[in-house]
Formats: C-alpha cells, structure tokens, sequence
C-alpha cells in the first residue's frame, strides 16, 4: 500500500480563499527503505511566505520512529523569513511506517502539517554510493554535478523503473528507465544542483523500484564567491596489480574570483593525494597540478573519493576514483621419477615447513609422475612430497621434501 505524503494546511471556519503565509519544502518527506536500527536525515524548510511577522507556537511529531531538530518554541519568523529544520528517520522494526509533523501558529490558518512515511528494511536491495550528498556552496546562476552509483550486490536481478528528484534546484540524469541491474551491475547517475534562492536547502534522489531516498543539500550563494574545478573527472586507473602503485595527475582550478583550499580528505586509504600543501590559494583563471596515488590491497574493483573543502561557493568539491587491484596467477609444476615397484598412483602433499605438517592436495590418485598446483599466493614458501600407492592399497613414506618459493 502506498500512502502519500502531503503539506496541508487545515483551516478554521471563515478562512476559505486566505493566501497560505506558513510553507514548508518539501511539501511532504518520504524517507523510501532505511535499514532498522540505521537512520535517514532530510531537511525541511519552514518559510513565512508573508509580509507579517508569524509566530510558531507549537511543533508535534507523531509516529515514534521520526524526530525533528530541536527548535525553541515560541518561534517568531519575520516576513520572507525561514528556518531549516532537520527530519530524521530511525525504523527500529521492518515494514511501512507514517507520521505527522504539525506546526500550530497565529495565524487564521492555523494549523500546517507535513506528512511524513519510511519504511524498515533488514537490508536494501542496492548498495548506494554516497548514501547522502551534500554540494556545499553553489553560486547562483551556476550549478555542480557529483555522481551517484547505484549497485546491485544481490544474487537476483533488481528493476529500476523511475527516477525523480525532489527540492529546489536539484535535478538527477541517467540512463533510459525502466532498467534491470544484475548480479554485481552498477548504473552510474548524475545529480545536479543549480540554486535559484540563497540560503540552505534540501531534497532527494527517489528510485522507484528498490524503494530508495538519497537525501541531498545544497547553500545557494551570490555569485562573487570562486569555483572550484577538477579535471579529469573521474579519475580512472584501471587495473593495477597488487602491492604496485600507480600515480595520475589531477588539476585544481579557479574561476570567477581566487579559492583557497584549506584540505583535502580521502574515503579511502587506497587512494592518496601527494604533494599537496595547505592551504592552498589558486588564483582565479589559474590552476594546480598534484598526483593521487593508486595502491591496491586486494583483487577487485575499489573506488573512492577526494574531498576538497574550500572558501569556493561549490565546497565541498568533490573527485571521484576508480581503479581495480589486479593479483598475477602463478602455478607449481612437480614432477618425480616413477617407483620401481608395482604402484597404481601417486599422492601430493604440502607444507608450510619442510618437517611439515603436510597435507594431501590432489583429490584423488596421480597416475602420472607429474602435478601442478594453482592454488599458491604470491609471496608464498612452499614444500612437496609425494608418496606412491601400490595395487594392494598401502601407501609409502613421504618423498624427500622440495622447496618452491612464489615470487
């Protein structure tokens, strides 16, 4: 069952044909699928429309698994003014949930409601990469873009069908739904945020399909402050073996006015920035190269992000990276000399040391005089042996070890 959540308004008798001065956006939160005992914030922006001062006596939540930021009661907003408050989500049980936030004010309409709904999940269907985004500072008459990677980690095929986006000056770009992820399958989405109002707003991402909200914020800001730029973006280094790094070059620049750089973060201790200093001033019309460091640990696709905070009206900036650790197969060829007794096959065996333990590698009897393993690890010492079993059953003693050492 799908319930909608709506922004109302409840009138006393008399008030028909009033211009509604109290507004909140959006006109109503829906938090999609959140993991129990997990949470999910969304901001909503609590405006005086009017000309006259408004005064918020009272703010209720209902529905148990829904808090609001705490805000001192009575609350006076002057004409044009508003207040940003923080909506959270915490399902502590699986299924559908609603609630209600009511602001009870002065005015002859004086009651304003926020519908509120969410469900709890034991785990969603996709793995979501950021789970929130957050586009800082964006001057007006100008936009930012960050990427959002949805994937499915399942072992079954998950349907997107619809993509939308909620709040003022956001908007979200990818390919021609509806879409069938598969198993271990990515789709790579864009979200764009170009303010038409200052000040601190907020919205989502919404996913049709797998159920999914990606809270987003932005501050519009008035275009004299700097941009900040990165190029390449994204930062591919495909595949890189194990235990090797590999570097790329990426490039800061400003524009509009100068931007100073006070850090730069990591999500992952896979990829390192080098030679960067802060802060960092870049004057506007010019730019700063710096290298960022791939290691991998492990085999596998690994991506990542840098995170530039800055006095830029778009800081946070933000550089997406991937890359793959890559591990080199290696294999251990054996070979011995035939027993001179009558033997209907031969045993490996292998160890750690050469007094052993050793165990038996090979599933079931040799009948030549020769075995490869590839099942070692780079890095590895390995040591064999090899017994022959004879047309009677018995087997002999253990060979003579052999050490084999993988690079």
């Amino acid at each position: 069952m799908v319930i909608l959540a709506a922004c109302a308004t409840l009138f006393s008798p008399g008030a028909h044909g009033l211009t509604q001065q109290l507004t909140c956006t959006p006109t109503g939160l829906n938090f999609g699928n959140v993991t129990v005992d997990q949470s999910e914030t969304q901001l909503l922006l609590l405006k005086n429309s009017g000309h006259t001062t408004v005064t918020v006596s009272a703010m209720k939540v209902s529905g148990g698994e829904f808090s609001v930021s705490h805000v001192s009661m009575p609350l006076h907003l002057a004409g044009g003014a508003s207040v940003t408050l923080s909506v959270k989500f915490a399902p502590t049980a699986t299924g559908w949930t609603g609630g209600r936030l009511t602001f009870t004010s002065n005015l002859r309409a004086s009651t304003l409601q926020v519908g509120l709904e969410g469900a709890g999940v034991s785990s969603e269907e996709l793995k979501v990469n950021p789970t929130s985004i957050t586009f800082g500072q964006v001057a007006l008459g100008s936009s930012a873009k960050l990427p959002l990677v949805l994937t499915n980690e399942r072992s079954w095929q998950v349907r997107l069908l619809k993509l939308s986006a909620e709040g003022n000056g956001f908007s979200v770009t990818g390919p021609s739904l509806p879409l069938t992820l598969k198993p271990r399958q990515s789709v790579k989405l864009e979200v764009n945020f170009a303010p038409a109002i200052t000040g601190l707003v907020g919205g989502s991402i919404s996913v049709l399909g797998p159920g999914i909200e990606v809270p987003l914020e932005g501050t519009g800001t008035q275009a004299s402050a700097g941009q900040l730029h990165i190029s390449p973006q994204p930062l591919a280094f495909g595949d890189v073996p194990v235990g090797t790094m590999q570097t790329q070059t990426i490039t800061l620049s400003a524009t509009v006015a100068s931007v100073i750089v006070s850090s730069a973060t990591s999500s992952s201790s896979q990829f390192v920035l080098e030679g960067a200093s802060f802060p960092l001033t870049i004057a506007a019309g010019k730019s700063e190269s710096f290298h960022v460091a791939f290691t991998p640990k492990g085999s596998g696709s690994v991506s990542g992000t840098l995170t530039f905070a800055s006095n830029a009206a778009n800081s946070p900036t933000q550089e997406s990276m991937t890359g793959t650790g890559t591990v080199t197969p290696y294999t251990v060829s054996l070979s011995w000399n035939a027993s001179t007794s009558s033997v209907v096959g031969y045993n490996v065996y292998r160890g750690g040391a050469a007094s052993g333990p050793f165990k038996k590698i090979n599933s079931a009897l040799d009948a030549n005089t020769a075995y490869q393993d590839s099942t070692v690890v780079s890095g590895n010492t390995y040591y064999y042996a090899a017994t022959a079993v004879g047309s009677d059953g018995k087997e002999s003693a253990l060979s003579t070890p052999v050490e084999a050492v993988v690079p």
